[in-house]
């Protein structure tokens, strides 16, 4: 598939999406949270051919939380994000986004346009689109055909745009196609285009896979930016990279697809199950 294909395909998938207000403080519009939570996961289940990926999981992830998800391979890390995102069904359990949108009831498309956006660990971005062009595909706007054909973009959207290449830290190379980025850089425009849909919830799946240590570190530094301003559930086995970007905050630890210990980094990394299962002495 080409990257014109590929761009057809996401105006197409976008094309009810409308455009949002600038980027800032944690969106929940449409989403109750007045319970403080923005995502609720209880005894979820999946199994494949008797063998259960996911067994009994509940966790949940509060309004402008930054949740680390470490474990062994096979742990269920992978299944859990395919439940929450509609890509597999649960053979029972509940998830919730917000306090009334109940996940297991809807598609794919639906769960990404009711907030919630996902980042496969291998980036996947138009190369032969510059980076600016990049952006501006994946911008939460009107994508019907009528409004596509005469689309301009206005002042705010430009500006929004140039705070996300800011804060992506690809200012200067807006013209430069994206095919010719580092694979780090390729990481951050992708994040830029979840970014651009203005999600309330970001999944991000091992985000540093591959990177430099330079790039990990200009990774870290990014994330900890948008603490706050989106939640943010991040799979990841790079612990120094967890480290980084846990500070105090909750580091949950799947084993045998249930949750095996929670706590902040200092707590799980002395946890005695824990070391034995997947940090090792």
């Amino acid at each position: 598939m080409n990257d014109t294909t590929k761009a057809y395909q996401f105006v197409e998938e976008n094309k009810h999406a409308e455009y949002g207000t600038s980027y800032g403080r944690p969106k929940t519009e449409g989403v109750d949270t007045t319970h403080g939570a923005i995502l609720y996961l209880e005894d979820i289940t999946v199994s494949f051919d008797g063998f259960k990926a996911i067994n009994k999981l509940t966790l949940d992830i509060s309004v402008g939380e930054l949740r680390c998800i470490i474990g062994p391979n096979g742990a269920g890390k992978t299944t859990m994000m395919d439940v929450i995102t509609g890509k597999t069904r649960p053979a029972s359990g509940t998830a919730f986004f917000g306090q009334t949108i109940d996940l297991t009831r809807m598609t794919e498309y639906e769960i990404a346009h009711a907030g919630i956006g996902r980042k496969f660990q291998r980036p996947t971005v138009f190369e032969q689109h510059t980076v600016f062009e990049n952006l501006e595909l994946a911008m939460k706007m009107d994508k019907r055909v009528k409004p596509t054909l005469f689309f301009r973009l206005t002042t705010e959207q430009k500006g929004k745009i140039d705070e996300i290449l800011k804060l992506i830290r690809l200012t200067g190379q807006e013209s430069r196609l994206a095919g010719l980025l580092s694979h780090g850089q390729k990481q951050w425009l992708e994040i830029g285009m979840l970014l651009m849909q203005e999600p309330q919830l970001l999944l991000l799946d091992e985000p540093v896979a591959g990177m430099s240590d330079a790039e990990t570190a200009r990774t870290a530094e990014l994330l900890n930016e948008l603490r706050g301003k989106h939640s943010i559930m991040v799979v990841e086995h790079d612990m120094a990279f967890v480290t980084e970007i846990a500070q105090e905050g909750k580091v949950t630890v799947l084993h045998e697809g249930s949750v095996l210990a929670e706590g902040t980094m200092q707590q799980v990394q002395s946890d005695e199950r824990v070391i034995e299962v997947y940090l090792g002495r």
